[in-house]
């Protein structure tokens, strides 16, 4: 019985290693603006919609093709 105890600890720990630096490097991925080829439409979105559509900005950071809030801090005296 406690072959099988440290057996399944050993596994739950290798487990875990192997997870762990998958959630590390997780990050979302950046929006774009895609400009359709075919007619000049523009659309948000993470990856490209097909084959007719080409890259129109630089990556937003923000959610949906926004830029991120600005975070001001003001120190207090």
């Amino acid at each position: 019985m406690r072959a099988v105890a440290a057996l399944s600890a050993a596994a739950t720990l290798a487990c875990a290693a192997l997870l762990a630096p998958a959630t590390v490097l997780g990050a979302p991925a950046p929006w774009y603006y895609w400009r359709s080829k075919v007619d000049g439409q523009r659309v948000c979105a993470q990856v490209s919609p097909g084959p007719g559509w080409e890259r129109d900005s630089e990556p937003y950071q923000g959610p949906g093709c926004t830029a991120p809030r600005r975070v001001f801090v003001i120190p207090v005296r």
